[in-house]
C-alpha cells in the first residue's frame, strides 16, 4: 500500500460564468488548464435574491457534463427531450457525445443555490456518440461507512460498494465524503488514476500539507489518501483513469485536433448540430 501525497494545491479563482453567476474554478483556469481527463470543475453559487440568473441555452460536443447539488435546486433541459430538476445532494451525468443543447436554472426560491459542476473528457472514440443523460436522485446514492469517513458515491467504486452512474469510458469515482470523527481517514483509490480533492467548508492535510476550503489539491499516484481534519469535514474526492490523448477544444467543444473544433463550428453554424433549428 502507497499513500498519495499532494502534488499541486491551486485556490478556485472566480469568473462570470453563464447570465450573472459567479462560479470558483480550479481545473480549466490558468495553472491547471486540464487535469486528464478531467477538463473543468466550477464550484456555483447563485444567491436566493439573484432572480433570473442561471446557464440559460448552449451547446456542448465531445465531453461529458457532471452536476452535484449542495444546496438549492437546478432544472435540466436538453434538445433531445431530457428534463430533470436536482435539489442538494443529487447529480446528473450528461453525456454530450456528438452534441447536445441544454440549460441549467435554479427552480428553488429563497434558498442559496451552490453546487459543482464538473467536466469530464471523451476518448476520441466516443465523442461523436450519441448523447445520454442520466438523472441521480438522493435515494439511489448509497452512503458509504468508512473507518473515520462516510461517503455518498454517485460513481465508482469504494469498499466494495459501487454509485448509480454507470458506463462512463474513464471508470470514474465520485465522492461527497465527511470525516467522521476528528483525526485521519484513509481512503481507498485506484493505482493510476488522476485524482483530487476540493475542500468544501473547510479546510484538511494531507501529509502535513493545509488544503484550505474552495481549493483543489491534486494527487501524486498511490493506493490510497490519508486526511486529516476536524469531525464534520466535508470534501469532494473524484478520480478517474487518464486518456492520454490530444485536447483541442473551443468553449463548449471538446475534440483532439484543430480541424475537428473547424467542422463543429461549421456543424454549429450551418444548423447541423443535433437540436439546432
Amino acid at each position: 500500500m502507497s499513500n498519495r501525497t499532494i502534488s499541486k494545491i491551486l485556490p478556485a479563482q472566480a469568473v462570470p460564468e453563464g447570465k450573472g453567476v459567479t462560479v470558483h474554478r480550479t481545473i480549466g483556469r490558468p495553472g491547471l488548464s486540464e487535469l486528464d481527463p478531467f477538463l473543468l470543475l466550477d464550484e456555483m453559487v447563485i444567491g436566493a435574491d439573484d432572480a433570473g440568473t442561471g446557464f440559460p441555452e448552449h451547446p456542448h460536443r465531445g465531453f461529458e457534463t457532471v452536476t452535484y447539488m449542495l444546496t438549492g435546486s437546478m432544472r435540466h433541459n436538453d434538445t433531445v427531450g431530457n428534463v430533470g430538476e436536482i435539489g442538494p445532494g443529487e447529480a446528473q451525468w450528461m453525456t454530450a457525445g456528438r452534441g447536445i443543447i441544454h440549460s441549467e436554472m435554479p427552480t428553488s426560491n429563497g434558498v442559496d443555490i451552490r453546487g459543482f459542476q464538473l467536466w469530464v473528457n471523451l476518448p476520441a472514440a466516443d465523442k461523436m456518440k450519441p448523447p445520454r443523460y442520466q438523472d441521480i436522485p438522493f435515494a439511489d446514492i448509497p452512503t458509504v461507512d468508512g473507518d473515520g469517513y462516510t461517503a455518498r458515491l454517485v460513481t465508482g467504486g469504494l469498499l466494495e460498494q459501487k454509485g448509480p452512474v454507470n458506463e462512463i469510458a474513464v471508470n470514474p469515482l465520485f465522492a461527497d465524503i465527511t470525516l467522521s470523527r476528528t483525526g485521519a481517514a484513509t481512503i481507498p483509490l485506484p493505482v493510476g488514476h488522476t485524482a483530487f480533492l476540493y475542500g468544501i467548508d473547510s479546510g484538511f492535510d494531507i501529509d502535513g500539507q493545509h488544503v484550505p476550503p474552495r481549493a483543489i489539491a491534486v494527487l501524486g499516484d498511490g493506493t490510497t489518501v490519508t486526511v486529516a481534519g476536524e469531525k464534520d469535514t466535508r470534501f469532494l474526492l473524484v478520480a478517474a483513469a487518464p486518456i492520454g490523448e490530444p485536447v483541442a477544444r473551443y468553449g463548449p467543444f471538446v475534440m483532439n485536433t484543430r480541424e475537428e473544433i473547424q467542422a463543429t463550428l461549421e456543424d454549429w453554424n450551418q444548423g447541423r448540430f443535433i437540436g439546432a433549428a
